[in-house]
């Protein structure tokens, strides 16, 4: 028997059937929507930044081929045990891949995000978490970051510690201190 707890909707990758996955206007969307959490995928810039993008591999997801200056970068690795071809985040800083905008991935199902192809960043996480944190105070309530790391093992074999790099986005945020204050606010409120 249901009870009469309503569900708790969990944007993966934002509005993604809207916009572009993985950026602001795609997380925007979502929250406008009524979700409760949105959930980043997170990989790992060469300097160690932890960026939103479902794959470390962004030729379909970003404008990367467009750009003269980076085609050297386009190689073949093992990723989880499969080769893959293409642009990696691993091989770009984060000012670099701040150039690039985001792409709708899947263009041929999803035609109708094609028209907000190269026009957003890719966010780091520090931003999205900015993001969300301005959203919870516009709206009055607390939407929720749910990271989701993906390739851990290989960004680890390669000196990218995923996990580490949230850690110290999650210590420099100040999590708890944050929603002690946000939790305070409304108590007062009440």
């Amino acid at each position: 028997m249901l009870d009469a707890i309503a569900p708790i909707i969990i944007a993966h990758r934002g509005a993604s059937g809207y916009r572009p996955e993985h950026t602001l206007a795609a997380y925007e969307l979502a929250i406008d929507m009524g979700a409760d959490y949105i959930e980043p995928d997170l990989v790992c810039t060469r300097d160690g930044i932890l960026i939103a993008r479902h794959e470390n591999e962004i030729s379909t997801t970003t404008d990367v081929a467009h750009h003269p200056e980076f085609i050297n970068r386009r190689t073949t690795k093992i990723i989880d045990g499969k080769s893959i071809t293409g642009w990696f985040t691993e091989d770009f800083t984060l000012a670099e891949l701040k150039t690039l905008k985001a792409r709708e991935c899947l263009p041929d199902l999803r035609t109708q995000n094609t028209v907000f192809d190269d026009l957003f960043e890719i966010p780091t996480l520090q931003e999205i978490i900015t993001f969300v944190r301005q959203k919870n105070k516009k709206l009055g309530r607390i939407i929720g970051v749910y990271p989701e790391t993906k390739h851990p093992s290989y960004f680890a074999s390669i000196g990218l510690s995923i996990e580490e790099n949230l850690v110290t986005v999650l210590q420099k945020i100040n999590l708890a201190k944050y929603l002690f204050n946000h939790l305070k606010s409304q108590i007062s409120k009440n």
